[in-house]
């Protein structure tokens, strides 16, 4: 047998419909409070930020939802993504476990995030929509919504986390080959991005500010929408695809995860693979552990408080009840830019809160060496996000070498990290630092939550 095998499905096995956990939640999430009254909104009160297809999929509590035809279609051009055995990382860890890595790098962004990219400028394009203003971290997300509105025809709009809009021209460069307009947030194109600049010039920026930006952006033209490339309900529903064609293709390879293993950042990768397994669980149909990984240096699920609190720094949000840094929380910059985000998302962080997920943390410089050992291995370099998850798998791995133990580990490698070189330079000269998250500004931040019970 080689020592990597792949298991492929055909374009038949895309999955049709997308997978909603919120039916086989033991309890219904936790409601979305208007920030002004307190009191629960409806879908009216989204609708001048999100297209309604989009806003009765976040509400909805069906556990599988029909992906439509064109968006289907679109998904044909890089779905189903490979599956991997990864025998020679197992080789080079000399762990009796059995690791697996569902590859989403060979999307045209080299990310898992046109997945929902193109589901949401479907639906904008569908409700006549002519422009979407979004934000974006290390710029994945951004990459992906610009090719999603090239193919509808779309105007995009993105802004892009100061520390990553320096640190990564070439996401810059490919956004704007698709047609989208990028700004480094904080901006002076927004009255939120002057406050933050206002109070400190030299700002990093944060998703959060990036959001309260696009969010501004979109109220104020009727032919804009918002679009996220995270947290939400219907986000995470789109990404279901990959933990679907994952259950699939595990049983290609005769074999069933003990151990799976994401990311988190604001959730949407995590819960794209994760989320099909854990309803098999909640079903009572196959037991699972599930391991959440993100950065110490934004320890949202480690070190946050289950409370409900705005989506973005400029409390222009709705409330939402998650695992929250404090929405005033600027997290110290990193390469890891895609997990630079003070909240988590719902739905995440209710399961979490369930016990029914595992959170941990580790820093940039630890995330990176597991990186390097796994492109060794496996002959591809990771985003620096992904190098989370490579983290994770690989501490479990060496568990089950402790413990002669021949477990079966799944592990999202969400993205490449083709994009994200300078990211590899700095860690190769020796000039990657792990940066300390201030734990007085966090309780300054979390002192500032709603007072919502």
């Amino acid at each position: 047998m080689s020592d990597q095998v792949k298991f492929l499905l055909n374009e038949d096995d895309i999955p049709k419909d997308w997978y909603n956990i919120v039916a086989d939640l033991p309890e219904p999430p936790a409601p979305v409070l208007h920030p002004g009254t307190g009191n629960a909104i409806g879908p009216d009160d989204l609708a001048p930020l999100f297209p309604m297809a989009s806003i009765m999929q976040e509400v909805s509590a069906e556990r599988t939802i029909e992906i439509p035809t064109p968006v289907r279609e679109i998904y044909r051009q890089w779905r189903p993504s490979p599956l991997y055995r990864a025998r020679r990382l197992e080789k080079a860890l000399d762990t009796p476990a059995r690791i697996y890595y569902k590859y989403e790098g060979v999307s045209p962004t080299g990310s898992h995030k046109p997945n929902t990219a193109i589901a949401q400028a479907f639906f904008c394009k569908e409700e006549g929509v002519k422009r979407i203003a979004t934000e974006t971290g290390a710029g994945q997300w951004g990459s992906s919504l610009a090719l999603a509105g090239s193919m509808f025809g779309l105007e995009i709009e993105v802004f892009m986390v100061r520390v990553s809009y320096d640190q990564k021209p070439y996401r810059r460069a490919f956004m704007e080959t698709f047609g989208a307009t990028c700004h480094a947030s904080p901006s002076t194109l927004t009255e939120s991005g002057r406050k933050i600049l206002a109070d400190n010039p030299n700002s990093t920026g944060s998703l959060g500010i990036a959001i309260s930006e696009a969010v501004e952006t979109a109220a104020q033209r009727d032919d804009t929408k918002y679009s996220l490339g995270s947290v939400l309900n219907h986000v995470l529903l789109h990404q279901t695809v990959v933990g679907q064609e994952a259950m699939r293709q595990m049983e290609l390879a005769a074999d069933y995860p003990d151990i799976v293993v994401g990311c988190t950042g604001g959730g949407s990768n995590f819960a794209g693979l994760s989320f099909p397994f854990i309803g098999a669980k909640l079903r009572g149909e196959q037991d699972v552990k599930i391991v959440a990984v993100e950065p110490a240096n934004c320890p949202t699920l480690t070190k946050g408080k289950y409370a409900y609190d705005f989506g973005d720094t400029g409390n222009l949000t709705p409330l939402v009840k998650m695992h929250t840094l404090g929405s005033a929380f600027l997290p110290p910059a990193s390469h890891a830019g895609g997990l630079r985000y003070h909240g988590m998302a719902p739905l995440v962080s209710q399961l979490v809160n369930l016990g029914e997920i595992n959170p941990t943390a580790y820093s940039q410089t630890d995330c990176f060496d597991a990186g390097i050992t796994f492109a060794r291995a496996e002959g591809i370099v990771p985003a620096p996000e992904a190098n989370h998850a490579v983290k994770g798998a690989i501490v479990e791995a060496l568990r089950c070498k402790e413990e002669g133990a021949s477990r079966a580990i799944l592990f999202n490698l969400c993205g490449h990290g083709y994009f994200d070189m300078q990211a590899y330079t700095d860690y190769n000269s020796g000039k990657l630092e792990d940066y300390a998250y201030d734990e007085s500004e966090v309780a300054m931040a979390l002192a500032g939550l709603p007072s919502i019970s």
